[in-house]
């Protein structure tokens, strides 16, 4: 039976949708591995949406709490608000209470990854208040740590991301996620699924 990874994101104006296309790809690379990915739901109105200059959304399924329990492993991915994770994240997760009275997802893996407006944007503060979600529900965070390698130590070049996970800079929003942010998102993907996979072994 394979091992189910779920990528589940909120993108605005589509930085975080593509880490999660790369999170995925890196995820799938791992032999035995089902990665998928999930959009939570819009909270705003289109009109609202239309006013911010965002795009429509694509056609990734929206996911429901009750789906979450199905994956393994989880990766969640947002934008950052104030150093937080957007309220449309929020919103999904403040819905999970019902998985969090009976513990389904304790004991799952589970990491983050975000993008900022600017460096010091909340590149890790995001992350850091991100993880009370996961402990409240039981379940283990994954960091990346310096598994990267050099490109953790990449100082000539603008870079997202931490320890703590992938990450990209959007600036005004004109700005993509570099070749090396979607490396390092591979990177993730291909990292978190390989410990799901070693957790879920029977041996």
């Amino acid at each position: 039976m394979a091992v189910k990874v779920y990528i589940v994101y909120y993108s605005m104006y589509g930085h975080v949708e593509k880490l999660a296309e790369e999170i995925q790809k890196g995820a799938a690379s791992v032999e035995g591995v089902e990665a998928k990915l999930w959009q939570v739901p819009e909270t705003l109105p289109e009109e609202v949406l239309g006013k911010m200059s965002a795009p429509p959304k694509s056609d990734v399924p929206v996911i429901t709490p009750n789906e979450l329990p199905e994956a393994d492993g989880l990766i969640f991915g947002f934008p950052t608000r104030f150093g937080m994770m957007a309220a449309q994240f929020k919103a999904f997760l403040d819905a999970t209470g019902g998985l969090w009275r009976t513990q389904q997802l304790a004991g799952k893996p589970a990491g983050i990854f975000c993008s900022t407006g600017s460096q010091g944007g909340g590149q890790e503060t995001t992350a850091l208040t991100a993880i009370t979600q996961l402990v409240h529900h039981g379940m283990i965070f994954v960091p990346i740590g310096y598994s990267f390698g050099a490109g953790m130590f990449e100082m000539e070049k603008l870079k997202g991301g931490s320890p703590y996970g992938a990450g990209t800079y959007a600036g005004d929003g004109s700005r993509q996620p570099s070749e090396l942010e979607l490396e390092q998102a591979f990177h993730q993907g291909k990292y978190i699924a390989a410990i799901t996979k070693k957790l879920k072994s029977p041996n």
